[in-house]
């Protein structure tokens, strides 16, 4: 039967190395990288042995009374097979485990081939059996490990800590930590960025989950000093910034904004001034009805060095979630996408958009759906039009209807559906390719 393998805390603990020669050696010098106060008895000890440093080096020949205390373990290592019997007895005698070099029948613990990087400790071991398999094994392992895994280890480590005291719900808090790793995974570790004026980076999230961010975007957000992110953001994106950055909700929904958008700009013109990169998270893309050109704008005009990273947009994203494409040879050659907001406040006319080919997909339309639908059969397009309302990506009530255009407004109340939704019209969205 395979042994099982613990993994015990060996820093500060007594332990007892009986032996001095170079089987000896390689026994300590594997322990000694875990931290023991390590005690090596033998009436001769080699140069290699004697030069580490660590150990407290006894030299005289093994006696019952370096069992008291007693050590934490013990490792038999001379070439005096009798000797290394004894030892084995005596420890079972007092329940300290042991491990007898070549002679596993005689051990109540194995080493294993160990693999120890930072915070990730791996132990293989094949119970004797082939101790040259068990390292193959444990190469193996080593080269199939991200560059970096010391310092990715690390931010997981923080990341967990943090989740323990904001996340009580321990499904979410599980999920959130197993989205870390995922991230972690995705790209190489970046170096650090050398300190220097402030910078702004406009990244787009994507719309949904965290692995929609794009390479770039990822990196800058674990370099950044501080992060400024809109609704709809995976949390797990937020677990990726640095731990000591600063993080501000500037969250901005139909009739709830967490900021205007003069105090948005205000806010990351001032954090660039105070130095460091700032990272400005916004689901979807930035450039599409995000407001990330008036914050391009407003950094341009205060002289602030920026970057735009593009994301995928909620427009696309949303319906592709929900099985439609808005594109589609045969059905749909163009989209348009399309605002039912206007910057003015006044009601819109969607008459004018009942003449465009294609496929329409209106954002922040869910309010004025009812209108919307009226608008297009007064302009024209015909009441089977096929037509959707899609709310998906991290919104708190996924939903994906369809229905004819001359009915899709009540198809969309008598379901409760809830903003934010994606609204398509046209052939494709009578589609379900999912």
């Amino acid at each position: 039967m395979a042994w099982f393998p613990f993994f015990v805390e060996l820093d500060g603990a007594p332990g007892l190395l009986v032996g001095g020669g170079t089987v000896a050696l390689r026994k300590a010098e594997k322990l000694l990288a875990y931290g023991p106060r390590l005690t090596v008895v033998a009436p001769q000890i080699c140069g290699e042995l004697a030069a580490l440093e660590g150990p407290v080096f006894c030299r005289r020949p093994f006696e019952e009374r370096d069992l008291e205390g007693p050590p934490r373990f013990v490792v038999a290592a001379t070439d005096d097979r009798a000797l290394n019997h004894r030892i084995a007895a005596l420890c079972r005698e007092r329940r300290i485990p042991v491990n007898v070099v070549d002679d596993p029948e005689a051990c109540s613990f194995f080493f294993p081939a160990l693999l120890l990087r930072g915070k990730l400790s791996a132990g293989i071991s094949t119970q004797g059996a082939s101790p040259t398999a068990a390292a193959w094994l444990r190469d193996r392992l080593d080269a199939l490990l991200p560059a970096g895994i010391e310092a990715m280890l690390d931010r997981l480590d923080r990341c967990r800590a943090r989740l323990r005291t904001e996340c009580p719900d321990s499904r979410e808090r599980a999920d959130r930590n197993r989205r870390a790793l995922e991230l972690e995974l995705a790209l190489p570790d970046a170096p650090a960025p050398a300190p220097g004026p402030g910078r702004v980076a406009l990244v787009g999230a994507g719309c949904g989950r965290a692995d929609l961010i794009t390479v770039r975007g990822l990196r800058l957000l674990r370099q950044c000093r501080a992060l400024v992110y809109d609704d709809l953001i995976d949390p797990a994106l937020l677990d990726q910034a640095p731990a000591e950055a600063r993080r501000l909700y500037m969250g901005k929904r139909s009739g709830r904004h967490a900021a205007a958008q003069q105090e948005i700009n205000a806010l990351l013109i001032d954090l660039a001034r105070q130095g460091g990169l700032v990272v400005r998270l916004k689901g979807g893309d930035p450039y599409v009805f995000g407001r990330g050109g008036e914050e391009a704008l407003a950094l341009q005009q205060a002289g602030i060095p920026f970057e735009v990273v593009p994301g995928i947009s909620s427009a696309i994203a949303i319906p592709a979630e929900g099985g439609i494409p808005v594109t589609h040879r045969g059905l749909s050659r163009e989209v348009h996408i399309i605002t039912a907001h206007t910057g003015t406040g006044d009601a819109p006319d969607y008459r004018r958009y009942a003449s465009l080919q294609g496929t329409l997909v209106f954002l922040m339309g869910l309010e004025r759906l009812p209108r919307l639908a009226d608008d297009l059969l007064a302009g024209g397009m015909a009441p089977d039009t096929p037509a959707a309302v899609l709310s998906g990506g991290n919104a708190p009530h996924p939903a994906a209807l369809r229905a004819p255009l001359d009915r899709i407004a009540r198809a969309a109340r008598d379901a409760g559906i809830e903003a934010p939704a994606v609204i398509v019209v046209g052939p494709t969205a009578a589609l379900d390719l999912r």
